[in-house]
C-alpha cells in the first residue's frame, strides 16, 4: 500500500498537498497475448487497491503494459522467479518504467487524517452516521486539527453532507447533544430508517443514537400483537412506532418539545395514528396519566364489539385492555427514580385485577452502572425507590452496550409485583421514610460516546 505524503501540522486542507508519483517495473506485451501473460506472472502482478495492472502503452496502440509487484524494482527483474523471468524475456516485447500517478482521491480517510496528524497518533476516523449526518466524537487532542478532519470525513463519505462533532455540553433539561458542524451543509433534519420504519427529526434538538438498534429490536421482540405498551420516554419513536406497526397499541411520551413534535409527525409518516397516542408530559405525570386515560376508556366503551371511534378527524381503535402489558423507561440517566411513580398507581384495582384476572405489567428499566458488581448495584437501586426488594427469580438484567470506559448500559425487566402496585397511601408512606438514598451518577465530564453525560435532572428526555 502507497502512502500519502506526510503533511504533519496542516490544519486546512489543500488536497493538492496529497500527490506522489509511483515508479513500476512492467512488461509490454503484445494485447493478444495479455490473458497468457497475467494467468502466468499473476502471483508477481501489481495488484494495489483502485489502480490497474494492465494499462495503455503510451508508444503504440498494439501493445499493454502489464505492471509488476512494485518489489520488483530493476529492470533487470530481481525478485522474481528465474522461471518468470524467462517466460517475460521470451514471450514479451519489453521491459519498460511505468509511473503512477496518485492524487488526494487515492487514498482513504484513515491515511490522509495520519499524514497530518504527529506521528504515531491514532487516527479519528470512527463516526455513527444519522442519515446524511457523520456524527464525530473527537478527543480533545484533536480539536485543533477538527475543521481539515471533517472536511476529510465528508470528501471520502460519499453518502454523507454534513459532519458535525459532538461537544461537552448537553441540554439539562431535554438531554440532547450540543454539537457544532465541521464540514458540509448546515442541515440538522435526518431521514433514518429503522425497524422497517421511517423516522425523521432535527439531529440538533432530540436523541438519536443509531448503535441501539440491535437493542430496540430485542426489546420489540418481546411485544405481542395486539399489547398495550407504555413508552415513558418515548423520543421520536424508536420503540413506539415499530411496536405499532407490529399491531400493538402504544402510549408515548416524551417532554422534549421537539422530540414529541416528531413523534407526532412519525406517527403520520408510518401511518400509525390509530395505534399511537402521543404525550408530551413529564415522566411521572405520564406515568399515571396514560394508566388512568386507558381505565377511563376502557370503562367509556362498554360494547367492546365495537372497535373504533373518530376523535379528532383520526380513528382509533377502542381500548381492549384495561391495563398495559409492557412500560419501556429507556433514560438510563435517571429512569431507576421514576419506578416510584407505580407505588400504589393501581391500590384501588387490586379486586378488579383479581376479577378480572388481570396480570401487572413488565417494566423494562434502563440504566448505567459503574459498578464492578453491576447486577447488585443496580438491584440495590431498584429495591431502594420501590421499597420492596426484587425477588431473584423475578427479574433479567440485560447487557446492552459499554457507553464509556467503566460505564455501561443495562436493561433490567422485571414484572411489578402486588405489594408495589397495590400500596395503599399510610403504607407507601413507611416506605418512603425507610427508603435509601437514590444513586446518584457522578459523571461529571463528557466520556467517548453518546451516553456519557453529566449529571442531569430527572425530567429529561429520552436515551433511546
Amino acid at each position: 500500500m502507497f502512502l500519502p505524503p506526510v503533511q504533519h501540522g496542516t490544519t486546512v486542507l489543500n488536497r493538492e498537498l496529497f500527490r506522489r508519483t509511483v515508479e513500476v517495473i512492467g512488461v509490454r506485451v503484445p494485447t493478444n497475448s495479455v490473458a497468457k501473460f497475467l494467468k502466468v506472472v499473476n502471483k508477481d502482478l501489481f495488484n494495489q487497491p483502485k489502480l490497474k495492472n494492465v494499462v495503455n502503452d503510451p508508444e503504440s496502440s498494439n501493445t499493454r503494459i502489464i505492471l509488476l509487484n512494485p518489489k520488483v524494482e530493476s529492470l533487470e527483474l530481481d525478485n522474481i522467479s528465474s522461471e518468470i523471468k524467462n517466460f517475460i524475456k521470451n514471450e514479451g516485447v519489453g521491459v519498460v518504467k511505468h509511473s503512477v500517478e496518485l492524487k488526494y482521491d487515492y487514498w482513504g480517510a484513515d491515511d490522509i487524517i495520519k499524514a497530518i496528524l504527529p506521528s504515531g497518533v491514532e487516527s479519528p476516523t470512527s463516526f455513527t452516521q444519522v442519515g446524511h449526518i457523520a456524527h464525530m466524537n473527537l478527543r480533545d487532542e484533536f480539536l485543533p486539527w477538527k475543521y481539515i478532519i471533517g472536511q476529510i470525513i465528508l470528501d471520502k463519505n460519499p453518502n454523507i453532507t454534513t459532519v458535525v462533532n459532538k461537544t461537552d455540553v448537553i441540554d439539562t433539561t431535554y438531554r440532547f447533544f450540543k454539537m457544532e458542524i465541521l464540514a458540509g451543509e448546515n442541515n440538522m433534519i435526518a431521514e433514518m430508517k429503522e425497524s422497517n420504519c421511517r423516522f425523521r427529526f432535527d439531529f440538533s434538538q432530540v436523541y438519536w443514537n443509531s448503535r441501539l438498534h440491535t437493542e430496540h429490536s430485542r426489546l420489540l421482540s418481546m411485544f405481542k400483537k395486539g399489547e398495550y405498551i407504555c413508552d415513558v420516554f418515548a423520543g421520536v419513536g424508536p420503540f413506539a412506532i415499530p411496536a405499532a406497526k407490529k399491531g400493538c397499541i402504544v402510549y408515548a411520551n416524551d417532554l422534549n418539545p421537539s422530540s414529541y413534535n416528531y413523534l407526532v409527525e412519525n406517527i403520520k409518516l408510518n401511518k400509525v395514528q390509530d395505534k399511537v397516542h402521543p404525550y408530551n408530559l413529564d415522566g411521572k405525570l405520564f406515568i399515571s396519566k396514560a394508566v388512568f386515560d386507558l381505565q377511563k376508556a376502557y370503562d367509556d366503551n362498554a360494547e367492546l364489539s365495537k372497535i373504533s371511534k373518530v376523535k379528532n378527524n383520526v380513528t382509533l381503535q377502542k381500548p381492549l385492555s384495561y391495563n398495559f402489558n409492557h412500560f419501556i423507561m429507556n433514560l438510563p440517566a435517571t429512569a431507576i427514580e421514576f419506578l416510584d411513580a407505580f407505588k400504589g398507581l393501581w391500590k384501588d384495582k387490586e379486586a378488579l385485577f383479581k376479577s378480572l384476572d388481570l396480570e401487572l405489567p413488565m417494566i423494562h428499566c434502563y440504566c448505567f452502572s459503574k459498578s464492578d458488581t453491576p447486577e447488585v448495584e443496580i438491584v440495590e437501586r431498584i429495591n431502594a425507590v420501590l421499597g420492596y426488594p426484587l425477588k431473584e427469580d423475578t427479574y433479567k438484567i440485560h447487557f446492552v452496550r459499554k457507553v464509556a470506559p467503566n460505564k455501561d448500559m443495562y436493561c433490567v425487566s422485571f414484572q411489578l409485583s402486588q405489594a408495589v402496585a397495590f400500596v395503599h397511601g399510610s403504607e407507601k408512606r413507611k416506605q418512603d421514610s425507610i427508603k435509601a438514598v437514590p444513586h446518584v451518577d457522578d459523571s461529571t465530564s463528557v466520556g467517548d460516546d453518546d451516553d456519557t453525560t453529566k449529571q442531569v435532572k430527572r425530567h429529561k428526555s429520552e436515551d433511546q
